[in-house]
């Protein structure tokens, strides 16, 4: 089988590795002064981060497959102790989800969502929003945006 990699530069280790462990509901499973990586198999995926440079990458995503591991997922955000945009149903990338967004201590927007049907047009539900925001009040005060699932312009 396939495993999705992500490597995410951090600045604060420790926060980083809280944060992620409620996220995944895992500890790491290599963990060094200034690396972690989780080996997950639900989603299966290597999730490196360290401390080097800038840190950053686009938005990144956990996709699940019903409503019930929506509950859960959003249940761990809820824990993150980290504001959450409910984003509820939107159309977006040509697909209607359900969907929320948290921004983790490094100032990267997760989007976690679960895709029920295609839709004809690329989007025009939700916001775009900015993932180097960081509260749920700057992420509601967010422009709207001709595109979704991504930064405003």
């Amino acid at each position: 089988m396939k495993r999705l990699h992500l490597h995410v530069a951090v600045d604060d280790i420790a926060a980083s590795i809280r944060f992620y462990s409620t996220l995944f509901a895992a500890e790491p499973s290599v963990r060094k002064d200034n690396y972690a990586k989780w080996l997950l198999d639900d989603p299966r995926v290597n999730f490196a981060i360290s401390v080097r440079g800038q840190t950053g990458v686009e938005h990144l995503g956990i996709q699940v497959d019903s409503a019930d591991e929506l509950a859960e997922v959003y249940g761990r955000l809820k824990q993150a102790d980290r504001p959450v945009l409910e984003e509820g149903h939107t159309t977006c990338c040509y697909a209607k989800s359900e969907k929320s967004w948290i921004t983790d201590p490094a100032g990267i927007a997760w989007e976690v969502f679960h895709t029920y049907g295609g839709s004809a047009t690329y989007g025009g539900g939700a916001v775009a929003i900015d993932p180097r925001l960081a509260s749920t009040a700057a992420l509601a005060a967010a422009p709207a945006a001709s595109a979704c699932c991504g930064p405003a312009a």
